[in-house]
């Protein structure tokens, strides 16, 4: 399950309820997505551990991590800044990064992990205060959600209370406790594709996480479509709705949050029921998104979905109040200047008649497809990115999903190409360049480092380029050019409180 670490918020009206629960007849099955934790000494402790990856920061997907466990003589639940008790884990030129170790317990997560994050720490490991099995740590979800949870950049873990108790013993009698996170196998890498999907809405008035997911959608597009262009990923969208309890089908609440007679549900915007947006406002145009992506999906055109939703924030935000009246004419007319081919009339079909009682065949899927199966939990949490069948946890963010995506491919078949696709202005020059995951490269030329700004490399590597005159990357054609330029053999790719 996910917790924030003071218990779920739900929505005013009983659909909140129906965010976390299941579908009519069917079982919830929430997976915690795990990474492995492994001491390599003292001995007393040395040994594998499963622990619980947070669903914010940025977990290191495809690679690991090793670092030295210290738990704090004060401030020990981490609720505070450290640097008021003037405690820093800045780690000194040459040691290993500083993993400090917190007790659940007294705030939220997110909030034990950004002050660790200010004092200097590299990784936070939360000891939990209750013998149970592992959960997912959340980001708190209730309005003013504090805006530092998208400053949060380190990768966190839930250990258990027995391990938690094991570290803080072993490190209270002097012990240095090396650990090495890995998250090498959090991502299955069966083959030279991968299939990941984002579990989104259309609606952007719900905080913090709907202004990461719009920042996310429109960062993402570029190496989205030159993924899905060049037959390395495969894409699909998906919509949670909820549905209306039969006995409420008739109130206004349903009424104004649903279509097809209370099957398919989201929660209003504004919670109001009564101006503006309405729930059942957020299901057509969801639907509507649907549509666009199933048609251009037939067509071999998959990509085009990235435009149309992208523009559709733009043009018709929720939370600038736009009128409902304006969506469907903004969407004709997006549909048109997306993709002139999209046949509008076959969008319509395909979304049907909201006010028919029946099911509707694409949001009927849809709810099917919340359930979890094999590997992956249901989706309760949105937004949710699924890769390979196995639910994304941390952030959010550009950066952190291409590397995710890079750790499903197989190894000896990942496309060299993606390590460069996101340097849209940098120079290169003769030498050596070196790929450090997340951080700006640094090209070593005659006379010193060049810093290339933006380049994303899925593994730490230094390779050989052959000379080439320095250049300005501007676009992804250029990036392209000059990967082909490489020798593809220098370069291996690889709850809240």
């Amino acid at each position: 399950m996910a917790d924030s670490g003071s218990g779920f918020r739900f929505h005013s009206f009983l659909l909140g309820l129906l965010v976390a629960s299941c579908l009519p007849g069917a079982m919830c099955r929430f997976i915690v997505e795990k990474n492995s934790l492994r001491v390599t000494s003292p001995d007393s402790v040395k040994g594998t551990y499963d622990s619980a990856i947070g669903n914010f920061g940025i977990p290191q997907y495809g690679g690991s991590m090793a670092g030295v466990a210290v738990y704090p003589k004060d401030n020990r639940k981490g609720c505070q800044e450290f640097d008021r008790f003037g405690i820093s884990f800045q780690s000194k030129p040459g040691s290993l990064p500083t993993f400090v170790l917190v007790d659940r317990g007294d705030c939220f997560f997110a909030l034990k992990v950004w002050n660790a994050q200010k004092a200097g720490a590299s990784a936070v490991l939360v000891a939990d205060d209750n013998d149970e099995a592992l959960i997912t740590m959340d980001s708190p979800e209730e309005e003013g959600t504090p805006s530092y949870i998208e400053n949060i950049t380190i990768p966190s873990a839930l250990i258990e209370k027995e391990f938690g108790e094991r570290l803080k013993k072993a490190i209270g009698i002097g012990e240095m406790v090396n650990v090495n996170l890995d998250w090498r196998e959090a991502v299955p890498h069966p083959d030279d594709r991968v299939e990941y999907e984002l579990w989104t809405n259309s609606n952007d008035e719900c905080g913090v996480k709907c202004d990461m997911l719009l920042e996310f959608m429109k960062d993402f597009k570029g190496p989205a479509q030159i993924l899905e262009k060049g037959g390395y990923t495969q894409f699909t969208p998906h919509y949670i709705t909820w549905y209306c309890p039969q006995a409420f089908t008739l109130s206004k609440q349903c009424k104004s949050q649903c279509i097809n007679h209370g099957r398919y549900c989201a929660p209003d915007p504004e919670q109001d029921f009564s101006s503006d947006y309405d729930g059942k406002d957020v299901v057509i145009e969801n639907l509507r998104q649907l549509c666009v992506f199933r048609l251009a999906n037939e067509t071999d055109k998959p990509w085009v979905w990235w435009d149309y939703v992208t523009d559709f924030q733009i043009r018709c935000p929720m939370k600038e109040r736009s009128t409902t009246k304006n969506v469907p004419m903004v969407s004709s007319n997006l549909l048109v200047t997306t993709a002139d081919w999209l046949d509008i009339q076959k969008i319509e079909k395909c979304m049907g008649d909201p006010n028919a009682d029946s099911d509707n065949p694409v949001l009927k899927e849809e709810q099917d497809a919340q359930i979890g199966k094999g590997s992956r939990g249901d989706v309760t949490i949105l937004p949710t990115l699924v890769v390979n069948n196995r639910q994304y946890r941390g952030k959010l963010e550009k950066g952190a999903v291409v590397k995710a995506i890079c750790a499903g491919f197989q190894e000896t078949s990942q496309p060299y190409r993606l390590r460069l696709m996101n340097a849209w202005r940098t120079m290169v020059v003769a030498g050596k360049i070196r790929l450090l995951t997340l951080q700006p490269a640094r090209i070593l030329s005659v006379g010193g480092y060049v810093n290339a700004l933006g380049l994303v490399g899925c593994n730490s590597k230094e390779m050989a380029i052959p000379p080439v005159k320095p250049m300005d990357l501007v676009d992804p054609r250029s990036i392209m050019e000059l990967v082909g330029r490489i020798p593809a053999t220098a370069v291996h790719i690889q709850h809240v409180c």
